[in-house]
């Protein structure tokens, strides 16, 4: 498994912008500056990023956009899904597919709910706030022994 581009440049986005929340108006060339985002696509994010209800975008001298609600209200899940919709590991995972040609006899596809949910679970748990601290402080923050782990689906491919 394997995020977007997308995905992954909103979230950098999105934690540079609670780094910088109050202090200055956030522009999405200065975020694109700050990140290393290319500016069309630092544009883009902050347009949908807003659409999704997590920025608020402001005209006028002093204008900008800032973070729709606390840092810590925001979650890594929020974020991803106004990139990419739902969550969904599966196909038969999201609401109203049915394009496996499996889905008649597959044992598994009545729990693959359970296995997204607790993707979706974990991602929800990090807020964007631990995003925006010094690594050693975000993996005490959401519970996590600091030493490296080895993959659970070590050899897995996306």
């Amino acid at each position: 498994m394997r995020l977007s581009n997308l995905a992954d440049y909103a979230v950098v986005l999105m934690s540079a912008a609670a780094r910088q929340c109050g202090s200055v108006p956030l522009h999405a060339a200065m975020l694109a500056e700050q990140t290393g985002i290319p500016g069309p696509t630092a544009q883009k994010l902050v347009s949908g990023l807003a659409r999704a209800g997590l920025l608020v975008a402001s005209r006028g001298s002093g204008g900008g956009v800032r973070l729709a609600r606390p840092a810590a209200a925001i979650s890594v899940a929020d974020i991803i899904e106004a990139v990419e919709g739902p969550i969904a590991l599966t196909s038969c995972v999201a609401e109203g597919r049915h394009d496996c040609s499996l889905e008649g006899s597959c044992k598994v596809q009545p729990h693959w709910g359970v296995v997204n949910g607790a993707v979706r679970g974990a991602l929800a748990e990090i807020s964007l706030a631990t995003l925006s601290v010094a690594p050693a402080k975000a993996g005490a923050a959401i519970g996590h022994a600091q030493t490296p782990t080895a993959p659970a689906f070590a050899g897995a491919t996306s």
